[in-house]
């Protein structure tokens, strides 16, 4: 049945195409707070990328723990994830960084705990520390973020996963926020790494996905002492094989602002205890419900497919999304899904050890996916780096998603040996898309892309409003990486604020937009790369394109919106319209 209904659902387009589309009740338009960015003329041919680093001239200086220098235990190797997020709901993108703790070698102990920051945006390519007013800095040993509105008011809250119990901050509109996790059923205590918050039922309530990674003690973490050698040169710290791996939850939400643990419910039991780190929650086979792929450490990743009411079966290793080409399991990290070769399918892009390549697989169709690192280029590009944060996006304006990945070793000490031919710190990789095939850029695309550390996190975002993609990057014991896309303007743009009826971004949202005789999509996911969060914004380059023919929004509520003939270079917002009476 389930072919069946995919087989159903690809023809439909088809019928509706030969009958013209079906009527669509208009989005309501809501002024954007950031004025349009006049039309510029497109000059032809492609411009060279160029990112300039600008995170202390912006004001983003908090130094982000990640253990102590040596790095003894698995624990000071996953570092923390950042978010794009407006949270003050001024059309502006804020910053939110996740912090963990220094430690002492000799004696281990607890040298310092780092604190969460947030950050907002001044509107003039500055930022401040609003973090007490806030109320978010904690002291726990944070992992990752992800960002939602899980209760329907409008706002925009922040759900933190630690080492022990994870925080809920529900956001309270003035500024603020309240720390609410235990009173949700949230908290879990093991040890978060990637989550998303998704309608997994249809019911209109944003349910909570969270993976987790290793069970551990902080006794353990202060024991820990380096025994594995790595390639026979260098000792260093031990696992993830041979420690018992944490297993994932799921929280369904009970429309009242609490959820209730419904993983076995839902048939999402990690029965494996997979080393859990990365989460996408995607309409992966667009069958109108949500899939929940899992990037797992040295395990085959999970794909649970959504067979409808909240009900998911687990398919990694059938869909060829499991395991790369070769049938072996990957040690993988950061993941995030676009339509990268242009045939309408979301393709999943997947980040993995040193001595590794980083995988793409192309959707197919109907579930099953394929492996296309080697073809990609991604292999001869990747398989030295130590990859984390990842990210589809249109960095050139061009039409086409390009790729970047955030790199970092987890080994200190492999600095100590150079017949290693590795670094601890290490450049990012910028990755143009031409026509399915990735060219490294990294070298020619400026100054921000020439500054090497351990890099862990990954989120991108249009933070100065000026209609291209910026990228925040965290990196280990120290402040985070903000990259201003500084490319010179060759190619058009759109973006696009989906917003439910509540006000709140449209988390599962999808855009089509078509111009030129193609076209591109987007899909509103919480949740992204290395436990990050992009901004909650629909971002398309367009290339030499002035007018966009159509815009079609997909509401995960159901129905669609369409909008003719729209105006580029600019941002709209556009809300989710009443039902009909």
């Amino acid at each position: 049945m389930k072919r069946l209904r995919s087989l159903l659902a690809a023809a439909l387009p088809s019928l509706l195409c030969a009958c013209g589309d079906p009527p669509a009740s208009p989005p309501e338009r809501v002024p954007s707070p950031s004025a349009p960015v006049p039309l510029d003329p497109a000059p032809a041919g492609r411009a060279g990328p160029r990112f300039v680093e600008v995170a202390e001239s912006a004001g983003l200086t908090r130094v982000l723990h990640g253990g102590g220098p040596d790095k003894d235990h698995i624990l000071e190797s996953v570092g923390t994830g950042c978010a794009f997020v407006d949270y003050d709901a001024d059309g502006r993108l804020d910053v939110f960084l996740v912090n963990a703790w220094a430690l002492d070698e000799e004696p281990s102990r607890v040298r310092a705990k780092g604190r969460n920051a947030l950050y907002c945006n001044k509107g003039d390519g500055t930022f401040e520390d609003v973090t007490d007013r806030a109320g978010v800095a904690d002291e726990s040993w944070g992992c990752g973020v992800s960002a939602a509105d899980y209760d329907h008011d409008g706002r925009v809250d922040l759900y933190v996963t630690n080492f022990g119990p994870n925080r809920l901050y529900r956001n309270r509109g003035d500024g603020t926020f309240e720390q609410v996790a235990e009173r949700a059923g949230v908290a879990d205590p093991g040890w978060g790494g990637g989550s998303s918050f998704f309608d997994a039922d249809g019911d209109g309530d944003l349910d909570l996905y969270v993976a987790n990674y290793i069970d551990a003690t902080m006794d353990e973490v202060l024991a820990a002492r380096r025994t594995t050698v790595w390639r026979e040169k260098v000792k260093v710290l031990s696992g993830p094989f041979g420690m018992r791996g944490g297993r994932d939850r799921f929280f369904r939400n009970n429309g009242d602002g609490t959820f209730i643990d419904a993983t076995d419910d839902a048939g999402m039991t990690d029965t494996a205890e997979s080393y859990g780190l990365g989460v996408l929650a995607s309409d992966l086979d667009r069958d109108g419900d949500v899939d929940v792929f899992v990037a797992n450490d040295s395990n085959p990743n999970f794909l649970y497919r959504n067979d409808g009411g909240g009900k998911f079966t687990e398919i990694g290793t059938w869909s060829g999304a499991g395991v790369n080409g070769n049938g072996v399991a990957q040690a993988d990290m950061g993941v995030d899904a676009a339509d990268f070769d242009g045939d309408g399918r979301p393709d999943i892009l997947v980040t993995t050890f040193a001595q590794d390549t980083a995988t793409i697989y192309r959707n197919q169709g109907d579930l099953a996916f394929q492996d296309v690192a080697v073809p990609a280029g991604l292999k001869a590009i990747t398989y030295n780096a130590l990859k984390w944060g990842c990210g589809f996006f249109d960095y050139d304006l061009d039409a086409d998603v390009d790729v970047v990945i955030a790199n970092g070793h987890i080994y200190p000490q492999v600095d100590q040996d150079p017949e290693l031919h590795e670094s601890y710190r290490q450049k990012p990789f910028l990755l143009r898309n031409d026509g399915g095939k990735l060219v490294d850029v990294s070298a020619s695309a400026g100054p921000g892309f020439q500054v090497a550390s351990s890099a862990r996190g990954l989120a991108t975002g249009d933070y100065d409003d000026d209609g291209d993609l910026d990228l925040l990057i965290t990196a280990m014991d120290s402040p985070p990486l903000l990259l201003r896309n500084d490319t010179p303007r060759s190619g058009r743009w759109i973006k696009l604020r989906v917003v439910d009826r509540h006000g709140a971004p449209a988390i599962g949202a999808h855009a089509t937009i078509f111009c030129g005789g193609a076209k591109q999509s987007r899909e509103l996911r919480s949740g992204s790369s290395h436990q990050s969060q992009n901004a909650l914004e629909m971002h398309f380059g367009l290339g030499e394109i002035a007018t966009i023919d159509r815009i079609e929004i997909a509401w995960p509520a159901g129905g669609k919106s369409t909008l003719e003939h729209v105006d580029v270079d600019r941002t709209i917002t556009l809300r989710e319209p009443a039902p009909s009476p």
